[in-house]
């Protein structure tokens, strides 16, 4: 695609990355056919295709407007049409810069304004968010049914604790982020017991916190790298010591700290460091694949009918991590039977603050996903992303569970 950039804006990095991926696509339109909001609305401009116009033109000096903001505001950010793109097209990025610059030259209303800098400050902070979800739950009768579905039950993830801390020689990090441990305190813990099995030793970084996700998505940027520097200056004297891995359990963060290269690759101080952090960046399933020769054994032992099972891959990790069929493959060997999901490539409607922010069309993609999931009639539903188990429990009448909970429980 042809692009004639303005002047504020061409000779930047931000300005050279928007141009090679404006000049790789080609306009074919294959992302439509994938792309959630598109398939709901029909719109042209609620499509990939769409907004790579809008951002073109705002690039170009063409002043942002609200409906440019609308449509921009309205992408779930799932990525599954880089995935069908046959050009390569680094969509996610060029939207990451389009929004930035719309952000800058069109205000919001104050409401919106209020809505965003609460979901930035409180969110990503633990020692606030844990709070604000334990008084949510006292409060849940007196809330509206749209903010207390997302609530989980009170004594939702407590779990069993975690194995004796740095008993093998084997270590990894393992991301604590923002509001999993408030949401989903056992999946953590699970995951370092499944590791103990195999005789690897998990432990969380004092002074890590969430991984820049949030603020980044909400166009506050600098301070989502300000989150990424904090978690790299956390984790490093352990990577400096051997640490193997950081082992991510949440795949919406994944993604992010999967990028850490790319964000700070413009700062001198922490570019190599961020790119080693993205290459020791693992998803557990990532993890257990490579553990297979002391993994299989004990799903052996395991093994027995367990009942029908829906797994739901969230965006991040078929369309971000690129991982496709492999906690599939784990959850068969111990026993569940996996059932079809219809259009297992699009979104649930989570995306991060997307449902907080964008409720109505949140709603509409969560009732096609579990209506996809509950098809095969099966006893729970599993998945990989605190973000996609909290939506699908709100609207579920069915036990929402992140996978690595489910071979904790069914391990010898």
């Amino acid at each position: 695609m042809e692009t004639h950039l303005a002047d504020f804006i061409r000779d930047t990095p931000a300005g050279q990355e928007a141009e090679a991926i404006l000049r790789k696509c080609v306009h074919c339109g294959f992302c439509t056919a994938t792309c959630p909001t598109y398939q709901l609305l029909g719109d042209e401009l609620d499509g990939p295709r769409g907004r790579i116009y809008l951002i073109k033109q705002v690039l170009e000096g063409k002043p942002a407007t609200g409906k440019t903001r609308l449509h921009l505001d309205r992408c779930l950010t799932c990525r599954s049409c880089e995935t069908t793109c046959p050009s390569g097209v680094k969509y996610s990025h060029l939207l990451d810069i389009g929004r930035r610059v719309v952000e800058e030259q069109l205000q919001r209303g104050n409401s919106e304004r209020l809505a965003r800098w609460l979901l930035k400050e409180v969110v990503p902070r633990p020692a606030l968010f844990g709070p604000v979800v334990k008084l949510g739950q006292m409060l849940r009768p007196l809330l509206p049914a749209g903010l207390a579905d997302k609530l989980p039950p009170e004594a939702a993830g407590s779990g069993r604790g975690w194995p004796p801390a740095e008993r093998h020689s084997r270590r990894m990090l393992l991301l604590a982020g923002c509001a999993q441990p408030a949401l989903a305190p056992n999946i953590n813990a699970a995951t370092a017991r499944v590791f103990d099995r195999l005789g690897i030793s998990l432990f969380e970084a004092g002074g890590a916190g969430c991984c820049g996700a949030v603020r980044f998505h909400l166009s506050d940027q600098e301070a989502a790298r300000d989150d990424m520097r904090r978690n790299i200056d956390a984790w490093w004297p352990h990577v400096e010591a051997g640490a193997e891995a950081i082992v991510v359990t949440a795949s919406g963060c994944g993604v992010q700290v999967r990028d850490y290269g790319h964000a700070l690759a413009g700062d001198p101080a922490y570019a190599g460091k961020a790119a080693r952090i993205s290459v020791l960046c693992q998803d557990p399933s990532e993890i257990l694949v490579a553990e297979q020769a002391g993994l299989q054994p004990l799903l052996a032992e395991a093994r027995q009918a367990r009942g029908k099972l829906a797994f739901h891959s969230p965006c991040t990790l078929q369309h971000g991590l690129k991982i496709r069929g492999v906690i599939e493959n784990f959850l068969a060997e111990a026993g569940y039977q996996l059932t079809p999901v219809a259009d297992s490539h699009l979104c649930c409607g989570s995306a991060g603050t997307y449902s907080v922010l964008q409720p109505r069309l949140s709603k509409c993609l969560r009732d096609n996903k579990l209506a996809a999931l509950n098809a095969g009639a099966p006893a729970a539903i599993a998945t990989a992303n605190i973000g996609c188990l909290s939506h699908l429990q709100a609207g579920s009448a069915l036990p929402v569970r992140h996978w690595i909970e489910l071979i904790d429980e069914v391990l010898p």
